[in-house]
């Protein structure tokens, strides 16, 4: 369920592992491209897709009769669309989230919007996150991520549907932690995008991306995640991916901030939604209440808002808590 670059290439993994999926767009343009073509020109330009991945932009059509629906649309209109989705939904089907951001005014996570929305079990919902930049995958470059559920079945299954010979998934149990993971590592890529733009080099980058994997894995912790998942495929091996790619959209939005863009002229630049802006404001809200320091994202917001001179990002750096033990 949404065809742009994550749905498309997930759907193509699927595909490509011999399942039948069917592809909703938004767009009936794009969903005939993609039927006539096997291309999706504007969001996996150069990318043949399988014969086989069919799509179509009629909502009925798309869930009727389906096992697993995977949703990869902006968080930020997740709660909307579901309104109008959620009679549609197979009432067995497991529901899997791509979306890595929270939802603005309530901070919740995407299962638990999805939850709320349709009324789902929470066992019946699982998410799909790692290092997972869509167009390298698309290309079939190997790589691996993680399918997290409470119902250690559902997760399972769908690892296996999306595993084939160049895409590997593990399954888990800690949903937390794997949705937060992907949600976090989003406004370290920010931070670190900031400096790049800056022209500060690795020695700056791997200070903000290890001290940021510190603040992302304290607040994962408070609210119930592993620690070792955020030393896994879906914590540091997402903050890696993310944290240094010009296929990152995160990236290249903290990165035009580095380079003195407004954050409107950055919205306006971004040709998709990268999530890490609009999750900043509800990560740092929820942190307030729990009283967890985050100085990174702090400075991030800071830069956002105007508070701060991206020049002056990262000279703060810890220390509040220089004096702590490393881990």
């Amino acid at each position: 369920m949404g065809a742009g670059s994550w749905g498309t290439t997930v759907a193509k993994v699927i595909a490509d592992g011999g399942n039948e999926v069917l592809l909703w767009s938004r767009r009936d343009e794009l969903a005939t491209e993609i039927n006539e073509s096997s291309r999706n020109g504007d969001y996996l330009p150069g990318i043949d897709l399988p014969r086989s991945l069919k799509a179509t932009s009629s909502l009925e059509h798309a869930l009727e009769g389906a096992a697993q629906v995977y949703i990869a649309i902006p968080s930020q209109t997740l709660r909307e669309t579901l309104v109008g989705w959620k009679s549609h939904i197979p009432k067995d089907a497991t529901v899997i989230s791509l979306m890595k951001g929270l939802e603005q005014e309530s901070g919740a996570r995407m299962s638990e919007v999805i939850h709320q929305a349709t009324g789902l079990p929470m066992n019946q919902i699982a998410v799909l996150s790692g290092p997972n930049l869509a167009l390298e995958i698309a290309r079939q470059d190997p790589a691996a991520a993680v399918c997290a559920s409470e119902d250690t079945d559902r997760a399972a299954e769908v690892a296996r549907t999306c595993s084939n010979d160049y895409f590997t998934v593990f399954a888990s149990q800690d949903i937390i932690g794997t949705e937060l993971g992907g949600v976090l590592k989003n406004l370290i890529a920010v931070a670190i995008g900031i400096v790049s733009g800056l022209g500060y080099g690795q020695n700056t980058k791997a200070s903000i991306m290890t001290r940021g994997l510190t603040e992302i894995t304290n607040f994962a912790i408070k609210h119930g995640a592993r620690r070792r998942t955020m030393f896994g495929l879906a914590g540091l091996g997402d903050l890696i991916a993310t944290s240094e790619s010009n296929l990152s959209r995160n990236f290249r939005a903290g990165e035009m901030l580095g380079k003195g863009y407004s954050k409107p002229e950055v919205l306006r630049r971004m040709h998709q939604t990268a999530e890490g802006l609009s999750s900043v404001r509800p990560v740092l809200e929820i942190a307030g209440r729990l009283d967890i320091d985050m100085p990174i994202v702090t400075q991030v917001s800071d830069v956002l808002e105007g508070r701060m001179s991206p020049k002056d990002f990262g000279k703060q750096l810890n220390l509040a808590d220089a004096i702590e033990m490393e881990y």
